[in-house]
């Protein structure tokens, strides 16, 4: 397994095709290798086989024996000889037709190791942690920020709001980069690992100039490049996982995956902390650039391509080497020979505009992205509340935030339960008795941990004040990562269920306006919650509804728990009639 893992990493794969395949070996490189009958060389000449020695020549792994000789009749001949020598009708196709798909490179059967749905289970598991461990390291780089601001405002001169946009600028741009980046990992010739390892080796470089840039104005340039080029791990990482592992096992794995989105906002702001108190403000930069870069270190020798058809373009290129057949190729080659790269980025960048109107998904997206941008609106009360109210110095400030830690790793433990014990008995029975299981029981979840949003919201907003202890608005904040996780996970799900063949389309229209609304609210941040009180602020956010607010607190909570509760009922309730009238939802 170690072997494999090294040599389908990305420095295996540059090992392997710097030494012509003699270091670190596939298959089909091996002096070993005998070549499926189907997949030999064709020649133009009528009724003369030939006979393909696959004992290559030591001397030169990529030359082959070919011996001409005669045959009477038209049908072709298939059986082996001994020495590994087969016989083939070069007239005719691989399988006797003169058929395309003669010759197409797919899996070697149904066990094939190469298939990333045939690993084992503690190779999945490791790729599974690589993948979650890569979405970390993007996302520590957006709240780690925060603990530079301060030191920012007293060197560079500037104001709060213009420091803050350091965040603002990352988080848009990671929404934004996946509408260019994730793209190119659909194409067979570059795959997932192509896009993951470029776009982080220079999301490390980019880093550089974040703390050697002589000025606020290439620290807020260089923010936006490296928010760009880390976004493919936050994209596509789910995506990474349903490469691996079946449709029945995904949701528990976007679930372990989730663990790393909701790690790294929670992570960034405590190491950063301490590091700015005790060494200044670039030291949280330098904290970043060493995780990266190590990051960067461990992936390139342990993340093996998970892409499917970009592991069979490769098995093709090292089969019409062996055989010099050049009529071999694959589904995914074969798929992307009439589309050019402007027309890739074309389509990757309309469907999720076009996908956003559909009722579900825009209702889906406006939730998640309030859902999201009061999270990030609160990393601005925090400093407030535990540095003005409770005396928290900056590296003490970020502390509190271990407590949505917490609820985040019981929330992924009970959200297991719930898959295990519950949802998917469900799903078997209704399969064993052929009945229709809509997407909207994904919701089920979500409805219930919608309470503990308004309940987090409130109990965070009026219980810091100094007479009471700092561990209770840190608990009462902490409830808010139930109503992230839950709300996460049944909706992007359910999305991707729903719309299953625009699947990428609709979560990358979902990411987009998450990130967009997200990166906004930290603007106004510190003004809203000293201008309304954190009490005020935080009910306020709990009572956020189209425009009419009532004037008491208490109704306010009661109201957005309807609102809350109406958007997932709503779309339990009537999702599938909207579904049924969309050109784009499955049935």
């Amino acid at each position: 397994m170690v072997a494999d893992i090294f040599r389908d990493a990305p420095l295996g794969q540059l090992i392997n095709y710097f030494s012509n395949g003699r270091l670190l070996p596939f298959p089909e490189e091996r002096l070993d290798f005998v070549v499926p009958a189907r997949y030999l060389n064709p020649s133009s000449s009528e009724a003369t086989p030939t006979i393909v020695d696959q004992h290559k020549s030591k001397k030169d792994p990529t030359v082959t024996t070919e011996i001409e000789v005669p045959v009477s009749g038209d049908d072709a001949v298939d059986e082996n000889l001994e020495g590994g020598m087969t016989v083939v009708d070069l007239e005719k196709g691989n399988d006797g037709s003169n058929d395309e798909d003669a010759y197409l490179v797919t899996w070697y059967g149904e066990d094939d190791p190469a298939n990333p749905k045939n690993w084992s289970s503690k190779k999945r598991a490791f790729v599974g942690f690589c993948v979650t461990w890569m979405t970390f390291t993007s996302y520590v780089g957006s709240a780690i920020y925060i603990a530079t601001i301060p030191g920012i405002m007293d060197q560079f001169h500037v104001g709060l709001t213009y420091a803050e946009l350091g965040l603002t600028l990352y988080v848009f741009a990671y929404g934004l980069g996946p509408m260019f980046l994730s793209p190119l990992q659909e194409l067979p010739s570059l795959g997932r690992n192509t896009i993951y390892m470029s776009s982080m080796f220079l999301y490390i470089i980019f880093q550089l100039p974040t703390f050697l840039g002589p000025n606020y104005q290439t620290i807020l340039a260089f923010r936006f490049l490296t928010g760009f080029f880390c976004s493919p791990a936050l994209a596509t990482g789910g995506a990474s996982m349903g490469d691996m592992y079946p449709v029945s096992e995904l949701a528990m794995l976007l679930a372990l995956w989730a663990e790393g989105v909701n790690a790294g906002p929670i992570v960034g702001p405590i190491i950063g902390g301490f590091a700015a108190q005790v060494k200044g403000w670039k030291w949280a930069f330098y904290e970043l650039i060493w995780l990266s870069s190590a990051s960067f270190v461990f992936l390139m020798v342990c993340l093996p391509e998970t892409y499917e058809p970009t592991i069979l373009h490769r098995r093709a290129k090292r089969l019409r080497k062996v055989t010099g057949n050049e009529r071999l190729t694959t589904v995914g080659e074969r798929d992307k020979k009439e589309q050019h790269l402007g027309l890739v980025f074309k389509d990757a960048l309309l469907k999720p505009i076009v996908l956003a109107t559909e009722p579900v998904v825009l209702f889906c997206n406006i939730f998640i992205g309030l859902v999201y941008a009061i999270f990030y609106l609160w990393y601005e009360a925090f400093p407030l509340v535990f540095t003005d109210i409770y005396h928290f110095n900056l590296g003490e400030s970020g502390l509190p935030f271990l407590g949505f830690l917490v609820n985040s790793i019981l929330g992924f433990f009970i959200y297991i339960a719930y898959l295990k014990y519950h949802f998917q008995p469900r799903i078997i029975k209704a399969i064993s008795t052929n009945t229709p299981f809509p997407p909207e029981a994904l919701l089920e979840l979500g409805l219930i941990a919608s309470i503990t949003i308004p309940l987090s919201l409130f109990l965070f907003g009026f219980t810091s004040r100094a007479s009471i202890h700092w561990i209770v608005p840190i608990i009462g904040a902490s409830f808010y990562l139930f109503g992230i996780f839950f709300n996460f996970q049944s909706v992007l799900i359910y999305l991707s269920t729903a719309y299953p063949a625009y699947a990428a389309s609709v979560l990358a229209s979902n990411a987009l306006f998450r990130s967009t609304a997200a990166s906004v609210f930290p603007l106004f941040g510190r003004f809203y919650f000293k201008g309304l009180g954190i009490g005020g602020g935080s009910a306020l956010l709990a009572g956020v509804s189209i425009g009419l607010m009532p004037v008491y607190y208490v109704s306010d909570e009661l109201f957005l728990l309807f609102q809350l509760l109406c958007f997932f009922f709503a779309l339990i309730r009537w999702g599938h009639i909207l579904r049924h009238r969309s050109k784009y939802a499955s049935g």
